[in-house]
């Protein structure tokens, strides 16, 4: 497992995940009541703001997650799944570096 482009990786989607936070925070803003939009609008405003803190909620907690992968990176367990204990694929480490389950014991939750 090559430690070096995987910490590399995570820095990288640490970085990615504080930009998205931070759209996400200004776009869910408190909806002032003084603004002249129509009922619809404000409740098509007031449904949209409730999926993005939604989604504001998941990128903190991914950012949670990729900040203690980062922090564990140089542990021996890291890249063995929490759960069975064997060696998470490095693909998969790659693609989902907060991950911290192999495929498996992801799958059955």
């Amino acid at each position: 497992m090559n430690i070096k482009v995987i910490k590399n990786k995570i820095k990288f989607r640490v970085a990615q995940t504080l930009d998205e936070i931070s759209e996400l925070k200004e776009i869910t803003s408190p909806i002032s009541p003084e603004n002249a939009i129509g009922r619809i609008s404000r409740m098509d405003a007031i449904n949209n703001k409730t999926i993005n803190d939604r989604t504001l909620r998941k990128a903190e907690e991914k950012l949670k997650k990729l900040r203690l992968a980062l922090s564990r990176i140089n542990d021996p367990k890291f890249g063995k799944c929490i759960k069975c204990d064997r060696p998470i694929q490095e693909a998969r480490i790659l693609l989902m570096p907060e991950e911290a389950k192999c495929v498996n014991c992801a799958r059955l939750r």
